[in-house]
């Protein structure tokens, strides 16, 4: 197994707007180490959005690579690419992203759905990634009757029920008090000292302040790179 989960080089992106070409990431390269967990930084329009999409495979650069696990997924077809989604990396967006009449369980299991799963199987993962979050006796609750903090959680169960290579997350924290913020930082940091690689998109300094290193962007380019001791939130009892 290679020692990077991610490989990004000279990943260029220009959107063609009318009559003028519009470049959105300008030549970044940095990779990720399996274990780590990174903040993705910079201003609106910096490209951060457009880089968690090539990334995670939603969208093509004009040129550069992406490797993701040892696969440069650059040369893939459509249908390989929605396979990469679907078993190598785990999203969680801002605004959930739950199906509203699904209960926790059933949102947490689709990902396996999708894949062929049997039932046992995607319900006894869903429950036992739902008690990882700490949602397990919340398993059967619809979105509409949980917090903005539960269905987070939910996501990131979601998100995990594949054990994916990588956990893209894009701006996770950005419709949260600071108390769920808090409960999701810990749990992002809980599953990351236990294996996962996490990639997170944030324009808070403070929720950055929380991941062993901070990528920041400006312009469309690699502005700065730097490591940093991350500090450890106690998940709450």
């Amino acid at each position: 197994m290679s020692e990077q989960v991610l490989a990004i080089q000279e990943l260029k992106k220009t959107y063609r707007m009318g009559l003028v070409d519009v470049p959105a990431l300008r030549g970044v390269s940095f990779n990720v180490k399996h274990g780590e967990f990174i903040s993705i930084m910079g201003h609106s329009g910096c490209g951060k959005s457009t880089l968690m999409n090539l990334i995670g495979c939603l969208d093509r650069p004009t040129s550069g690579s992406v490797s993701l696990d040892g696969t440069n997924t650059i040369s893939l077809d459509d249908n390989e690419l929605a396979n990469i989604r679907n078993k190598k990396i785990g999203f969680v967006f801002q605004m959930f992203n739950l199906l509203p009449r699904l209960n926790a369980l059933e949102n947490t299991e689709l990902p396996l759905v999708y894949a062929g799963v049997h039932a046992t199987q995607r319900k006894q993962k869903a429950t036992e990634m739902l008690t990882k979050v700490g949602l397990g006796d919340r398993i059967h609750h619809l979105p509409r009757q949980m917090s903005g903090g539960e269905m987070q959680r939910v996501a990131i169960a979601r998100a995990l029920i594949t054990d994916p290579a990588l956990l893209l997350a894009d701006e996770p924290t950005g419709n949260l008090d600071s108390k769920s913020e808090r409960e999701i930082i810990a749990i992002f940091q809980k599953i990351n000292r236990a294996g996962t690689t996490i990639v997170m998109v944030t324009h808070e300094q403070d929720i950055a302040k929380h991941t062993q290193r901070t990528v920041y962007l400006k312009d469309g380019q690699l502005l700065e790179d730097k490591p940093q001791e991350n500090i450890i939130i106690e998940e709450q009892a």
